[in-house]
Formats: structure tokens, C-alpha cells, sequence
């Protein structure tokens, strides 16, 4: 791989785009799949958890692309073992499930610390995992695939309209929510 690939502004671009767009089509599955309304409302997440019809819910993609900065920075930083192999993809999201899922440092459902800290059933626990797991692969393969293949324009603007749209969601559903 040539060392300049990714840039700094690329990594952090792609993965800002990438992990909002996942994070937000994940995180609708995920809430209508697994009614998320009712596990919040009638599980112990009620103490924890805000509701689904929380205005901090609805603008919470907003606040993606800063995860997103920082995660660009470390997949940056770490551009040989994710960019530069192979199977990067999943080294990357080894690296993600290992440290920012199972293993945080506060006790957040379904990371060890969680599980051995909280009062939280082990099925509360379980329940969210699959969300997390998903997002954090599909984070991985498409992010991994858009900066090794810079050439392939269409994912280029698939992902950027696909962003800028799921973008649109909250703010539109913020003026129209004002009373």
C-alpha cells in the first residue's frame, strides 16, 4: 500500500460519512426490530436511557460526525493494519468490537465492565449487541472498501447523497416538532 494513502482528510471524511450513514440505518433497524420504545420504557434501561421520543434521541445522528473525527484520527493513525492489508476490514472491526464494545472503560450494557458492574440482566445486555456488531462490521467493509478503491466514483456519491439525506432527517423533523 503507499504510505499516503489514506490522507488524514480522507480517513476522516470517509469515516465520518461511513459511520453516520451506518450508524443511522442500524440504529432504525435496530429500534424498530427490537421495539426499542417498549425495552427502554419497561426494561431496567428506563434509569438509564432516554426515550425514543426524546428530542435528544431525534438529533443524535447529528452529533455522529464527531465520532466519526475521531475515529478518521485513529483509523488514520492505524492506516497499515486497516487500509494496507488484506483483510484489514476485520482487523478494524476486531479492534472496534474489542475496544469500544466489549472492553470501555465505563459499565456501558454489554461491554464486560457492564455486565459486571451494573444491575442489568445478562439479556439486556445481549439485547442491544447485535445493533453494535453490525453497524461496527458494516463501519468496517464499506469504510475499508471506499478508501481502497478511490477509483469507484458511484460509492463516492452514494454514500455523500445517502449522508447529506439521513443528515436532512433530524433537522427537518426538528422544524417541524417547534411549536
Amino acid at each position: 500500500m503507499n504510505q499516503t494513502r489514506p490522507t488524514l482528510l480522507e480517513a476522516v471524511v470517509k469515516t465520518i460519512v461511513a459511520h453516520t450513514v451506518t450508524y443511522f440505518i442500524m440504529g432504525l433497524l435496530a429500534s424498530t426490530l427490537l421495539d426499542y420504545t417498549r425495552f427502554f420504557a419497561e426494561s431496567s434501561l428506563s434509569l438509564m436511557m432516554r426515550q425514543t421520543d426524546d428530542p435528544w434521541v431525534m438529533v443524535g445522528p447529528l452529533f455522529q460526525p464527531i465520532r466519526g473525527i475521531l475515529f478518521g484520527c485513529v483509523f488514520y493513525l492505524l492506516r497499515e493494519p486497516f487500509f494496507g492489508k488484506k483483510n484489514g476490514w476485520l482487523v478494524m472491526w476486531i479492534a472496534l468490537v474489542v475496544v469500544g464494545i466489549f472492553s470501555t472503560f465505563g459499565p456501558t450494557p454489554g461491554s464486560l465492565e457492564g455486565m459486571l458492574y451494573t444491575v442489568f440482566p445478562l439479556w439486556v445486555h445481549l439485547k442491544g449487541l447485535p445493533e453494535v456488531l453490525l453497524q461496527s462490521l458494516f463501519l468496517s467493509l464499506i469504510l475499508y472498501y471506499w478508501v481502497n478503491n478511490p477509483q469507484i466514483r458511484w460509492l463516492s456519491w452514494v454514500m455523500g447523497i445517502a449522508f447529506v439525506i439521513l443528515m436532512s432527517f433530524p433537522i427537518i423533523g426538528l422544524l417541524v416538532g417547534r411549536p
